[in-house]
C-alpha cells in the first residue's frame, strides 16, 4: 500500500525558479528510499513539500490519504504528527539534556509524564544513548547529537521519517553508524525518505534510489539496482 502519492507536482518560487517540474512518484509503506542529485536539482524542495514547509504550485501530494497541499495552515499539525524530520545540523536545544530534548517533542502534545518517560527511554535505547540521557548536546559527539535528533524525530511513532542530509556533517565511520540506526528504525516498519550526497552510503545500502536532475526524475532504481554512475 502506498503511503505517499506524488502526482504531477511542480514548484515554482516567487523569483521564477522552477525547483520541481512535473514529478510523479509513489512510495509504499515501509520503504527506504534515497533521493539523490546535484545541488539545486530539487531534492530539498520536494521533501519540504512533503512536510508542508512549502506548498506545491500545482499537482497533488497525498500523505496517508491527506492532500498536503490543500491543508489549511492551522491543520498542518495533522500531517506533522504522522512524520518526523531529521536535519543535517541536528537542531537540538543546547540548554536541555538529551532526555529533555526528546521529551520536548511529546510534551507539546500534552502526554502524561509517565507515558513520556517510557517512550523517551525506549527510543534512546534504540539509538544507543540510554546511558547519556542526562548529558547536554555540547558534551556529545556529532554522531551522538544526530542520534538524539533521530530519537526526537521518532519518539511519537511516526509513519514516515524524512532525513535531509543526516550524515552531511559526519565522518564516514560515524555516517555508517547513523545509517545502521536508520535501518533498524526502517525494519520496525517506519517508511524512510533520505536526501543525500553520500554516494558511498547509497552504494552500500542498496535501497530504492530516485535520481533528480533539474527538477525532474531523471532515473529510478529499484532496491539493489543502483550503480554509481556519478551524479
Amino acid at each position: 500500500m502506498d503511503l505517499i502519492r506524488i502526482k504531477n507536482v511542480k514548484k515554482v518560487y516567487k523569483n521564477g525558479v522552477t525547483a520541481v517540474n512535473d514529478v510523479s512518484l509513489n512510495i509504499k509503506k515501509g520503504e527506504f528510499v534515497f533521493i539523490i542529485g546535484e545541488t539545486g536539482c530539487g531534492k530539498s524542495s520536494l521533501i519540504k513539500m512533503l512536510y508542508r514547509e512549502e506548498k506545491p504550485t500545482s499537482g497533488q501530494i497525498l500523505l496517508g490519504g491527506i492532500d498536503v497541499g490543500k491543508l489549511r495552515n492551522r491543520k498542518v499539525y495533522k500531517i506533522r504528527r504522522k512524520l518526523g524530520v531529521v536535519f543535517q545540523d541536528f537542531k537540538l536545544l543546547p540548554k536541555l539534556t538529551v532526555y529533555e530534548n526528546v521529551a520536548f517533542a511529546l510534551e507539546i502534545f500534552g502526554l502524561p509524564k509517565d507515558e513520556i518517560h517510557k517512550k523517551v527511554i525506549k527510543v534512546l535505547d534504540l539509538v544507543g544513548l540510554k546511558a547519556k540521557l542526562n548529558q547536554y548536546p555540547t558534551n556529545l559527539s556529532g554522531g551522538e547529537q544526530q542520534r538524539v535528533a533521530i530519537a526526537r524525530a521518532i519518539v511519537n511513532g511516526p509513519k514516515l521519517l524524512i532525513c535531509d542530509e543526516p550524515t552531511g556533517n559526519l565522518d564516514p565511520k560515524t555516517s555508517m553508524e547513523i545509517m545502521n540506526v536508520l535501518e533498524a528504525i526502517n525494519k520496525l516498519g517506519t517508511t524512510i525518505i533520505m536526501v543525500t550526497h553520500d554516494i558511498q552510503i547509497v552504494n552500500e545500502l542498496k535501497k530504492r534510489v530516485i535520481l533528480l536532475k533539474s527538477g525532474i526524475i531523471a532515473k529510478e532504481y529499484a532496491e539493489g539496482e543502483y550503480k554509481d554512475e556519478g551524479i
